[in-house]
């Protein structure tokens, strides 16, 4: 008899969880791989800590999958997917062998949420730069390292375009990374512009006052209303005519769920994420689930998933644990996660810590940033000593309880 096989598409935090947690409850269960296999297929052979890409330092930010999947007996399969057929239950393959598809008895789609590039902006894609992945955020890393050579004026700016959380965090550490690259301190200059009214109104009102007061000391500029129209090596254009000269340029202006999504027959919201139920299941459609920025999951009766790592690693573990048993027939577990918190780097100033959906502020500066690092280095990282029990403990269908906050400091 062959083999079930359970594929995994994607192996950020969703993704990476949702193998193990897979994993995890065939062992619980004593399947064999060779009744049931679980399989990850993903572009690079790395879990990559996708929010950490806005640091100085990219040497943690990336872990070898083979040190994840090896050791509990997950295959890996590196490739990009670029089809998926629901009826048929198989998804085309295109590798370093070329093309090829592959059968599923069940499948997980974990495929992310890319940053949006809008195809109409001139010059987008050749000048200008981004932390969204690894590879996006060496390239920019390798463009700083080349500005002390430059002699326009130019090369001492650098613009973030969206003023998000990941626009804000990159944006507080570029002033240190134009002087690490040799760009004079006192030339040195950094905005942060935005669409919106407000920089980072997407964190609420309780939040944009200790924003403003970390951008202000850390002397970024910031600019509101800014509509871009294109790009080129010496800075950006705006739809008011007027234009800002910069050598960096740094887009952070949203994200949306992978393509892919769209290729399930079911529900999707604004952001292209497909409907899900507390289980992680596809809604209307059977053997499928999706987790993470792909999907978008009931967390609380008045609350959708967010597309961050909070939600996307609870998101990955259930819908292993829940695959395994629509597989074998046995009863699934509903995610609830009863709390919501925000923890923003704010660079040398330190971080920003907000608990619950309306984002009250419960701490700032120096104990906000202990906490984030302990988020950034700790809480997210999953075990990379190949201990096969430790990965599979990791992988258990709970939600992990809320990150310290001043009231409960390391």
């Amino acid at each position: 008899m062959c083999a079930k096989s359970i594929l995994v598409v994607g192996s950020g935090f969703a993704g990476l969880w949702a193998a193990l947690g897979a994993a995890r409850k065939l062992d619980e269960l004593g399947i064999p791989p060779s009744e049931v296999t679980v399989e990850v297929i993903n572009r690079d052979p790395y879990h990559s800590i996708r929010v950490r890409n806005y640091e100085a330092d990219l040497s943690a930010v990336r872990v070898p999958l083979a040190d994840l999947l090896e050791p509990v007996g997950i295959r890996f399969v590196q490739g990009e997917v670029t089809a998926l057929d629901c009826v048929g239950r198989h998804l085309t393959l295109r590798g370093a062998d070329g093309e090829q598809v592959r059968n599923w008895d069940r499948l997980v789609l974990a495929a992310g949420g890319p940053l949006v590039r809008p195809a109409h902006l001139d010059g987008l894609t050749e000048h200008a730069f981004d932390v969204d992945t690894y590879d996006g955020a060496s390239r920019l890393h390798a463009h700083l390292a080349t500005l002390a050579a430059r002699k326009d004026r130019a090369r001492s700016t650098a613009l973030v375009v969206g003023a998000g959380l990941v626009g804000i965090e990159i944006a507080c550490e570029l002033p240190a990374m134009l002087r690490a690259a040799g760009v004079p301190p006192a030339d040195v200059r950094v905005i942060l512009a935005d669409h919106a009214d407000h920089i980072g109104s997407t964190m609420g009102p309780h939040a944009i006052p200790v924003i403003a007061e970390a951008l202000a000391a850390l002397q970024i500029e910031t600019r509101t209303g800014v509509s871009v129209t294109s790009v080129d090596r010496a800075g950006a254009s705006l739809a008011d005519g007027s234009r800002i000269d910069a050598a960096t340029v740094v887009w952070c202006a949203g994200m949306r769920a992978s393509p892919l999504s769209q290729m399930l027959p079911a529900e999707h919201d604004g952001f292209g994420r497909v409907a899900v139920d507390n289980h992680m299941q596809v809604c209307d459609i059977d053997g499928i689930f999706a987790a993470g920025d792909v999907a978008t999951a009931p967390i609380d009766p008045q609350h959708a998933s967010v597309m961050s790592c909070q939600h996307g690693r609870p998101m990955g573990r259930f819908a292993g644990h829940n695959v395994v048993c629509d597989l074998l027939g046995e009863a699934p577990l509903p995610l609830e996660i009863d709390w919501y918190v925000t923890v923003l780097d704010l660079g040398p100033w330190g971080a920003l810590y907000t608990e619950g959906w309306d984002r009250h502020v419960v701490a700032t500066g120096m104990q906000a940033k202990r906490t984030k690092q302990a988020i950034n280095c700790r809480r997210i990282v999953p075990p990379t000593n190949r201990d096969r029990r430790a990965l599979l403990d990791a992988a258990a269908p709970v939600v992990q309880t809320a990150p310290a906050s001043y009231r409960a400091r390391d």
